[in-house]
């Protein structure tokens, strides 16, 4: 179906808008994700949004046509609208040209399979949506089977989140967990639990991995509880040789998992 909405006070513009907020995504069960590119790599991988919002004032794509295409063959809206309302829908003042509702994904640890790749990361506690979407990218570029986010971190499918994911969030699995349902769940399987630590750590160049390699991170300002440390397999210490104390979590993760990759390839 296709229509044009011109109109602010629109109930569907107002529902579009809502998803924004996270009970009205929790609620629904979906999300939005905005932009050709990030949509376009949604469609590759099998992801076709239930509602695409297209501005009228737009340059024409071939990319765009397509999913246009494909989302009217698989029963979805198309809509037409104006920038200014597409700018309210997104929350941006120069949104980009279109935008896709999406149903969120199963994010239990159940629908996983550690090992369909040999390196997993997994956060706790993490906050800033750009961290998250940081760690999606990471996890694509190393060949991750994906990211498990334990306790409360923030939304994987929050505008923010999804944008800094750069399309990471339609090739990456996500699994949403507390930390006494993780642990048991990693335990009842194979894989190594490995996090930064500087308690009985390691030298992180050269350290003993094993496939499949949980890489653990914490939260930004406070780490990692002491107790989820020691319940690692393995800690690695990372050398800091300015000032700063510690990495940002996301580039911890990123610098780490390129580490675990090469001694699982070597």
């Amino acid at each position: 179906m296709r229509r044009e909405i011109t109109g602010f006070s629109n109930p569907t513009v107002k529902y579009l808008r809502s998803l924004r907020d996270k009970k009205h995504r929790k609620a629904a069960s979906k999300f939005l994700a905005e932009g050709l590119r990030l949509l376009t790599d949604a469609r590759e991988c099998g992801h076709i949004p239930e509602v695409l919002v297209m501005a009228k004032a737009r340059d024409p794509h071939v990319l765009l046509d397509d999913l246009e295409r494909d989302v009217a063959a698989a029963g979805g809206e198309v809509i037409e609208t104006t920038p200014d309302i597409l700018a309210k829908i997104t929350g941006k003042s120069n949104p980009q040209a279109v935008a896709g509702v999406f149903a969120e994904f199963d994010t239990s640890l159940e629908s996983l399979d550690r090992n369909v790749a040999p390196i997993w990361l997994v956060a706790q506690d993490l906050r800033d949506p750009g961290n998250l979407g940081t760690m999606l990218r990471t996890c694509d570029a190393v060949g991750a089977g994906g990211l498990i986010l334990i306790d409360d971190c923030t939304d994987p499918f929050s505008v923010e989140a999804v944008r800094a994911s750069m399309g990471a969030i339609f090739t990456q699995r996500i699994a949403r967990a507390r930390w006494d349902e993780f642990l048991p769940w990693l335990r009842g399987g194979s894989g190594q639990l490995v996090a930064a630590s500087l308690r009985d750590a390691v030298p992180y160049r050269g350290a003993p991995y094993e496939a499949p390699c949980f890489i653990l991170v914490g939260n930004e300002s406070q780490g990692l509880p002491e107790s989820y440390e020691t319940a690692c397999d393995l800690r690695v210490t990372m050398p800091m040789r300015g000032r700063a104390d510690s990495l940002n979590a996301a580039v911890a993760g990123a610098v780490l998992a390129y580490e675990v990759l090469a001694g699982l390839e070597s």
